[in-house]
């Protein structure tokens, strides 16, 4: 057998000239010898693992670099760094668990605590678990002090996704940042990882050439450029979230999904991976797994408002209205612009009035809308609704008219205004406020509807109604109401057959825009002729 030195040179020379299948085939070949000696083993995981590692390589070697390892473990059980370099393959090949449970040990028996805590915040990273991960990082730290780059960088990582709206964990973070760069000459194994890095510059033309197939129509182009990319250099998790936000832009959904899962393996705080992972996932209608990716990125970003904005719409949309307004008060409680804020406050609102039916609610979040956005007329006029329906008129006519000092010639407020006036009965006041809003807005379908409706059944003044209601459809040619409002017209005009044709019409129309009850516009035909 040669001196373990020379054999050390010789395969760190084979190394130094990237010649690692050399190397590996030179470590067989001692071992066909000695079968039984644990440094050539451990040797030879390494090479695997380096070469499964190389990001010029496909993935393929890190079953044997494991063997290679517990060959080793086998004889040297007592041996700390063994156990770490176990839970390392293991960590790369995918199974955490098993790699938790390999750095335990690895403490246990006197490796590196530093190195041993550091490996499991990255598997606890992997899965989903940011806080326990940056509680290993502080232990690591407290293990080491200047071969600490990476520790300082993945600190300043966690700090700033999972605090990025504190000022105070912020300045922490950038203090960590700071820490990494100075502590950078110390630490090898983060300078490699820059290093490897850097190649990205090798790839970049690739990438623009991709862009530029794309943007001429040549998808299938663009994806042989994406993907040769990646046969070079496999472990970039920006490559496989361009990859898919390609295929997402060409309708290639499933084939999107499945690039930006990757891009999350390699990197699990990947913003722009998980963001075109959700919308991919929205563009399929699949709103389960959208939800179940939003609320891992919640668990890193928790004070993401907008996270959670987009949580709630996707229940709504599902129709899981209590869990959509847990979120959008979540949402609200953050706070982070006040324009932002105030549109979630209004969607809370609406959903308040008009699905759960809670006009205290709505009106509460209408209020703090207002507040955010004092010259926004939309909120004026939300609120002035929400007030009447919970038959407030006071305070209804109120918002009115303040929303009216600020736009006096908003036909909507005007139209609102009518409504609430006739609703207290002061049909003279609710005629004058459609009027103005119909000089306001001569298309304006729903003032004249319901001007004609209140010369239809208070008035009644059947030709004026008319008039109105024929105005109203040619303003709006799909307004089943208004063919229906002229249908009841034109019978009580006994004018059966015309009255006949519109209550027809509404009814087709109605198929669509769902307006109306369609039982009640069956009644008035039969009635007809009965």
């Amino acid at each position: 057998m040669e001196d373990i030195k020379k054999i050390d040179k010789k395969i760190n020379n084979f190394t130094r000239k990237g010649e690692i299948q050399k190397a590996i085939e030179y470590c067989q070949s001692l071992l066909v010898n000695e079968p039984g000696d644990t440094n050539i083993h451990i040797r030879l995981g390494d090479l695997y693992l380096d070469w499964h590692l190389d990001i010029y390589q496909a993935k393929q070697y890190i079953d044997e670099a494991v063997t290679e390892y517990q060959k080793a473990a086998e004889v040297l059980i007592d041996n700390g760094e063994i156990y770490y370099k176990i839970g390392l393959a293991l960590y790369y090949k995918g199974e955490l668990d098993k790699a938790i449970n390999y750095f335990n040990i690895a403490i246990e028996k006197n490796a590196s605590k530093a190195q041993c805590h550091y490996m499991i915040s990255n598997c606890l990273k992997k899965k989903d678990r940011f806080q326990d991960a940056l509680e290993h990082i502080d232990i690591a730290l407290k293990h080491c002090f200047l071969n600490s780059s990476r520790m300082h960088y993945s600190k300043f990582r966690l700090l700033n996704a999972l605090y990025f709206t504190d000022k105070k964990k912020k300045f922490i973070s950038f203090l960590e940042l700071i820490l990494s760069y100075i502590t950078l000459p110390f630490d090898s194994e983060a300078r490699k990882t820059i290093k490897t890095k850097l190649k990205w510059l090798l790839i970049f033309p690739v990438l623009c050439k991709a862009d530029a197939y794309f943007a001429q129509g040549e998808i299938e182009k663009a994806f042989e450029c994406y993907n040769s990319a990646i046969d070079k250099m496999p472990g970039f998790s920006a490559l496989y979230t361009a990859l898919g936000d390609t295929y997402r832009r060409a309708g290639k959904l499933d084939e999107a999904v499945i690039e930006y899962k990757m891009a999350l393996w390699i990197d699990s705080l990947s913003y722009s991976a998980y963001s075109g992972l959700v919308q991919a996932y929205e563009e399929l209608g699949d709103y389960d797994n959208a939800i179940a990716y939003y609320k891992k990125y919640i668990k890193i970003h928790p004070n993401n408002a907008v996270l959670h904005s987009n949580v709630a719409n996707l229940y709504f949309m599902k129709g899981e209205i209590q869990k959509a307004i847990s979120h959008y008060q979540a949402a609200l409680s953050i706070n982070p612009k006040p324009d932002w804020t105030s549109i979630v406050a209004q969607t809370l609102g609406y959903i308040e009035q008009n699905v759960e039916k809670n006009t205290d609610c709505a009106i509460a979040n209408y209020q703090l809308a207002n507040s955010l956005t004092p010259k926004e007329i939309d909120v004026y006029i939300s609120l002035g609704s929400a007030f009447y329906d919970n038959q407030d008129y006071k305070n209804a006519l109120i918002i009115y008219r303040r929303a009216l000092e600020l736009e006096p010639n908003n036909s909507k407020i005007h139209c609102n205004l009518g409504y609430l006036y006739w609703g207290m009965g002061e049909l003279d006041e609710a005629i004058k406020e459609y009027k103005l809003s119909i000089k306001f807005d001569s298309e304006y379908d729903i003032a004249h509807n319901n001007l004609g409706v209140i010369y239809l059944d208070d008035l009644v003044q059947i030709q004026n109604a008319i008039d109105c209601f024929k105005t109203a459809i040619e303003c709006n040619p799909n307004y089943a109401l208004a063919y229906y409002n002229l249908g009841r017209s034109y019978a009580l005009k006994n004018e059966n057959i015309e009255a006949a044709k519109y209550f027809q019409t509404a009814m087709d129309v109605n198929n669509i825009t769902n307006e109306i009850d369609p039982k009640d516009i069956e009644e008035r035909l039969n009635n007809l002729f009965n």
